[in-house]
């Protein structure tokens, strides 16, 4: 009894509650004016209490690391699997990239460029903090935990598949609905090898590559083009520091 309900309480945290913060988060005027080592330093913090709070729930549920896909995978497949994701997310993001500049796509919302480092010292911790915390993490709560217990509850692995990458999407409301859409179809991609060889660790090394070209090198030619095309016009105020 106390096994399931403590799976359902931090599932629903996890599809529910998660949004739930960052849409008051994304809300509060305060974070905009919070320096970028804080917010970094806030948010890797806060993914390491849920996280510890998802190994809390594995414990009371009796449930092993391995279970969750915390388990070993040859060599040549992680290898394989972390390439074929990091290559397929880098088309995918570049015709994203694409659609945006002929119009097709919504431009980024303040919240991502609000995120991104500006100084060397910022992409350290960027690179260094952040990108290594949300692919653990990340990976960890919707690829492990959550596919696991819905596909568990439902008996059906394509049902989980879908569920936790869609919760996925709405854990990053702060990018709004195309960011969202974004992050789910990122999600079920990386689901591809878990689903496949019940192993993390490919999803975990594509995720951190993944982040660590959006901060090390997307994220600062996104901030040129952006400050480039709104010079001297409105733009966004974060910009023009």
């Amino acid at each position: 009894m106390v096994q399931r309900a403590t799976e359902i309480v931090f599932s629903v945290l996890l599809i529910a509650g998660i949004p739930l913060i960052s849409c008051l988060t994304v809300r509060d005027p305060r974070i905009r004016t919070l320096p970028r080592r804080s917010l970094y330093a806030s948010a890797a913090l806060s993914e390491w209490i849920f996280a510890a709070l998802g190994v809390a729930a594995l414990k009371i549920s009796s449930l092993g690391m391995s279970t969750v896909g915390l388990r070993g995978v040859s060599l040549r497949s992680f290898s394989f699997w972390t390439l074929t994701l990091a290559a397929v997310s880098a088309a995918g993001l570049g015709l994203l990239l694409l659609l945006e500049r002929r119009g097709l796509w919504p431009d980024e919302p303040e919240m991502v460029y609000l995120l991104m480092p500006r100084a060397a010292g910022e992409k350290i911790w960027a690179l260094l903090l952040v990108a290594p915390t949300a692919a653990v993490v990340e990976e960890f709560l919707y690829r492990g935990y959550l596919l696991t217990i819905i596909a568990r509850a439902l008996h059906s692995v394509s049902w989980a598949w879908g569920l936790s990458s869609a919760a996925f999407g709405l854990a990053h409301f702060y990018q709004r609905p195309n960011g969202m859409i974004r992050a789910a179809a990122l999600g079920a991609l990386l689901a591809w090898p878990v689903v496949r060889t019940g192993s993390l660790y490919p999803a975990i090394a594509a995720h951190f590559l993944i982040d660590a070209a959006a901060f090390g090198w997307l994220g600062p030619r996104m901030l040129k083009a952006e400050a480039s095309a709104t010079a001297g016009g409105d733009g966004f105020p974060l910009l023009r520091e």
